[in-house]
């Protein structure tokens, strides 16, 4: 049986669409359900690195060297990835080099999973404590915008920036037993 994907929602198509006209080379990620049409477009896309990790403290380091070797570079994750990687911010100030990452949010909008919520309220709080500047974003329309701003700011102005995907955009996480 052939099974073919749903196509993307508009908003996950727009975040691709931006990654690849910003030259981006090498996309890092814990698979996550929200990042998936990022993730499937880096795999099929020659042009482009993805680099599955296995925690998200290494997307830090990958995206860092990626830097240093002349490429644009991603690190794509969740919210409770963030508290993974914390200590491994200060090597952004420390080197003074450019971060983007794309943060889906969990913890907020028809959470599920209670051990969700406390790192979902607390990301924001910890990027910006460790330099990172935040954007965010709730509205569909609006992640091809917010997304290019923060990318820009990453890319030409050197600076560290997390985008944050409101839960509300991902939809509803639902629980399901086999």
């Amino acid at each position: 049986m052939n099974h073919t994907p749903a196509p993307a929602p508009a908003w996950q198509e727009a975040v691709f669409k931006v990654l690849k006209q910003g030259g981006v080379r090498q996309i890092a990620y814990v698979p996550d359900a929200g990042h998936s049409h990022a993730i499937r477009s880096a795999i099929t896309d020659p042009d482009i690195e993805d680099v599955v990790l296995t925690t998200e403290e290494e997307g830090v380091a990958v995206v860092s060297g990626a830097w240093l070797g002349g490429q644009r570079a991603v690190l794509l994750m969740q919210s409770s990835g963030v508290g993974n990687c914390v200590n491994m911010f200060s090597l952004l100030q420390a080197a003074d080099l450019p971060f983007f990452t794309l943060v889906t949010m969990r913890g907020e909008y028809a959470e599920f999973n209670p051990w969700q919520g406390p790192m979902g309220k607390a990301t924001q709080g910890a990027l910006e404590l460790m330099g990172i500047h935040v954007l965010r974003v709730d509205h569909p329309d609006d992640v091809e915008e917010i997304v290019s701003a923060g990318f820009d700011a990453a890319f030409q102005a050197g600076e560290r920036v997390a985008v944050l995907l409101g839960q509300s955009l991902i939809g509803r996480k639902k629980w399901e037993r086999n």
